[in-house]
């Protein structure tokens, strides 16, 4: 009788940590890397989502970023781009030290890395996309490196910069544009130094207002009307700069709207008008004179004032859509014109019939 095979018995070779003393010290070293990488892989996310970059099957993998690159290494602004994205992620993702020899695989020099993410950083924008196309090769976009945030929303908004137009970018030779921009960089700069010199000038005049306070407190009364009056035309002359100063802004807009047909009437005329009824703010309040005459009476008191004030009164209503009926009531102007008038009770009856009853 054949033997019946005996079944194996499998044995548990269970590892204790009696058995291995260092096993809990594997099991942090193990859990800290994993809090390491997951952090790293959340870094490395942001900056693609930051700055616009796919990462390659969504995968931060260093290897799998750096092929994604050398894929993209072509000479369109698209694709120069997203080199440059490339690169700022992978240097997210690399550890210290590794970006350098990463590049050195790809055959590109550091410097010429920090142009392409540069680009990537300053028209990561969406809307940044005409000044791409006007650029059209990689050369004209690192030459346009040199401009700041404001200068590219310039281009953006009114297709002009200084001197530099976005229309004319796309015909430019590379050393034209170059031209074109030093000579925009200059404008800017001339710009800031005249603000400059204007700010300066105000604060000098601030300085010398609060220097002129602080002696008319010690003058005798019979002087401080002459240091008041200084003090006051300086005010005057820091408001008439200030208002001079608008002069430069509202020549840039006339120029717009003949270059590109841009209405810019209304905003222009609402400026001006802030400007005037602060002025007529000013007349009001303190009753001055509509000019100076040598004559020391109040308006109010003079002859005909009462006419004059009313005629004021009237063209004001009118303005807003009010006149005076034939009792001298305030209705609308529409109906005024129409010959209804308010009776006694405020109602609104035929011009006459108050008169009648």
């Amino acid at each position: 009788m054949a033997r019946t095979p005996s079944q194996a018995t499998p044995i548990s070779h269970a590892v204790l940590e009696a058995d291995a003393p260092g096993l809990p010290a594997i099991r942090d070293e193990i859990a800290q890397l994993d809090v390491l990488e997951t952090q790293l892989d959340a870094r490395v996310r942001a900056v693609a989502t930051q700055i616009g970059y796919q990462l390659p099957g969504g995968y931060t993998d260093p290897d799998l970023i750096q092929r994604d690159i050398s894929a993209s290494m072509r000479r369109s602004v698209e694709a120069c781009l997203e080199v440059g994205r490339g690169l700022t992620v992978l240097k997210a993702a690399c550890e210290h030290g590794n970006f350098i020899a990463r590049l050195e695989v790809l055959g590109i020099e550091t410097r010429v890395a920090q142009k392409f993410m540069g680009t990537a950083r300053k028209f990561a924008n969406a809307t940044s996309t005409p000044l791409l196309k006007a650029a059209g090769n990689q050369t004209k976009l690192f030459e346009m490196l040199v401009l700041d945030d404001e200068q590219i929303e310039e281009l953006e908004l009114t297709g002009q910069s200084g001197e530099l137009k976005l229309d004319e970018i796309a015909t430019m030779s590379v050393k034209e544009l170059r031209a074109a921009l030093r000579a925009t960089r200059q404008d800017l700069e001339a710009r800031g130094e005249v603000l400059e010199g204007k700010n300066r000038k105000i604060d000098e005049l601030t300085e010398s207002l609060a220097k002129a306070q602080r002696r008319v407190k010690a003058l005798p009364p019979a002087e401080v009307a002459d240091e008041l009056r200084k003090e006051v035309t300086q005010m005057a002359g820091m408001a008439e700069v200030g208002i001079l100063a608008l002069r430069s802004g509202l020549a840039a807009l006339a120029e717009h709207a003949e270059t590109h047909g841009a209405n810019h009437e209304d905003f222009t005329a609402g400026l001006i008008c802030q400007l005037e009824l602060a002025i007529k703010q000013l007349r009001g309040e303190f009753d001055i004179k509509t000019r100076p005459d040598g004559d020391d009476t109040p308006e109010w008191a003079r002859p005909g004032a009462e006419a004059r004030i009313k005629e004021a009164t009237a063209a004001a209503m009118a303005e807003n859509g009010w006149a005076f009926d034939a009792q001298g009531k305030m209705v609308p102007a529409e109906l005024a014109k129409k010959g209804w008038e308010l009776d006694t009770q405020g109602r609104m009856v035929a011009a006459g019939t108050v008169a009648e009853a």
